[in-house]
């Protein structure tokens, strides 16, 4: 089940409460001749996505209307589908803004049921890229809004997402998803509900795609990773409206990273190979190489060497053809050094020990941004300890905890925590000092 963000934010709007809402739909059925008995618990379960029975959903129509003083629909709740929770495809596109930054809004309110659904797997996580992928396009995303959308404020836009981009990557996502998510409803929210042209709002839905990717990506590193996939996902629809195909790509290749973390493989590489063949020249050569690199992992992962191998040739040729200058504001985290840490992540698994090592040195002995840095020490203090090199080990170990320090992240945690626990089972000598300063990271809650 997905929350209902809808009813939550119209809820909000109307300043009614859960007990108050099922006083308020008992009393409405008692005038159409039903005995209902509902309490504050039924309207938190149909807040985390429950559909009520039979006349229910039109008498909560009743009731908001009443003390909306305008009409409320069911779509106007998310119970338009019956049997079906709302999802923010297959819907039009003005439609989809309404759940978009109904979204935003629980999120930034810290809803518990936002923050703590799971990601959906099996076809609902399937259905957004195959929307993405197939017809229909959108033939027109112009709006007729009050306030005018200008350029000026499309470039605010851009310069809020790398902005918010260089924050997540100095301080982590914990960190910084608070930002952003209030940006998104102080900021966004009111442009797409503005007026806007064809052309400028295949522009601001593209500006808006790239912030609510990085929103994304900053849920995913809280391990919030049912709010950061419905975050990729309309990013996703975003990127449709925007006619930028590139876009898509890269979402998808965010879709693709949480896919694996979740261990879904399989997945892993259909939307990468979805991704590629979707976008097709529209694919930069830095974009190309990291989802073949991530496709190489998951092959790896399921024990297809020959897959494995294969993408990572293609990974490996990709990246020589990267030019600076030449790539999106969004593929600039594929930084020199970040194929090989994934290439020796793959090999790692298929038991490659001397090739992953060559990668991991050679992906620690590029310049990265802070967290990049982290995940390539981690990834070669793991693979010095496999190959028993224990001081190697340690002294990178050493150096990642410290790069760590000021970070609030999730992600990183878990790579802190794994290194530690490698070094610990070792029994090797030296391993404690390097295990007492990861525990003195990890002390300090997020």
């Amino acid at each position: 089940m997905q929350p209902n963000t809808l009813l939550d934010a119209i809820l909000d709007e109307a300043g009614i409460s859960h007990a108050g809402l099922a006083a308020h739909v008992n009393q409405a059925g008692r005038r159409r001749g039903l005995a209902l008995r509902y309490e504050h618990t039924a309207v938190a379960r149909w807040l985390k996505g429950q559909r009520p029975r039979g006349q229910v959903p039109d008498l909560i129509c009743e009731v908001l209307a009443a003390r909306l003083h305008r009409p409320v629909t069911l779509d106007d709740i998310g119970l338009g589908v019956p049997g079906e929770p709302a999802t923010v495809h297959g819907t039009s596109l003005s439609g989809f803004v309404e759940r978009a930054t109904a979204l935003w809004r629980s999120d930034e309110q810290q809803r518990p049921h936002i923050l703590g659904a799971p990601a959906v797997t099996g076809t609902p996580a399937v259905m957004p890229v195959w929307e993405w992928e197939n017809p229909p396009e959108d033939v027109d995303v112009s709006r007729g809004g009050r306030h005018r959308v200008t350029p000026a404020d499309i470039e605010m836009l851009r310069a809020a997402r790398t902005h918010y981009e260089q924050m997540y990557r100095k301080a982590g996502g914990i960190a910084t998803r608070a930002r952003i998510v209030g940006f998104l409803n102080a900021e966004a929210a009111p442009l797409l509900r503005g007026g806007y042209t064809d052309a400028t709002g295949r522009q601001l839905h593209r500006a808006t795609g790239g912030l609510v990717a990085i929103a994304g990506i900053c849920a995913y590193d809280s391990d919030a990773h049912g709010l950061a996939q419905r975050y990729f996902h309309q990013a996703l629809r975003l990127a449709k409206a925007s006619g930028d195909r590139g876009l898509g790509a890269y979402v998808i290749a965010l879709l693709v990273n949480q896919s694996l973390f979740m261990r879904e493989y399989r997945q892993a590489v259909a939307f990468a190979e979805a991704a590629l063949r979707t976008a097709g020249k529209h694919i930069t050569p830095a974009l190309a190489s990291d989802l073949y690199a991530m496709q190489a992992k998951a092959y790896a992962h399921l024990g297809d060497g020959t897959s494995a191998l294969s993408c990572i040739r293609r990974a490996e040729t990709a990246a020589d053809r990267i030019r600076r200058g030449h790539e999106p504001d969004e593929t600039g985290y594929v930084q020199p050094g970040l194929v090989n840490v994934q290439v020796a992540e793959a090999l790692l698994s298929l038991g490659e020990l001397e090739a992953a090592r060559e990668h991991a040195a050679a992906a620690v002995d590029n310049p990265a941004h802070d967290r990049g840095r982290v995940h390539r020490l981690a990834m070669l203090s793991t693979i010095e300890l496999r190959r028993g090199n224990a001081d190697k080990a340690v002294a990178t170990a050493v150096q990642m905890a410290e790069q760590a320090r000021g970070m609030e992240s999730q992600r990183l945690r878990d790579r802190l925590r794994a290194v530690r626990e490698h070094l610990v089972r070792s029994g090797c000598a030296g391993t404690s000092e390097a295990a007492e300063l990861i525990d003195g990271a990890l002390r300090v809650p997020l």
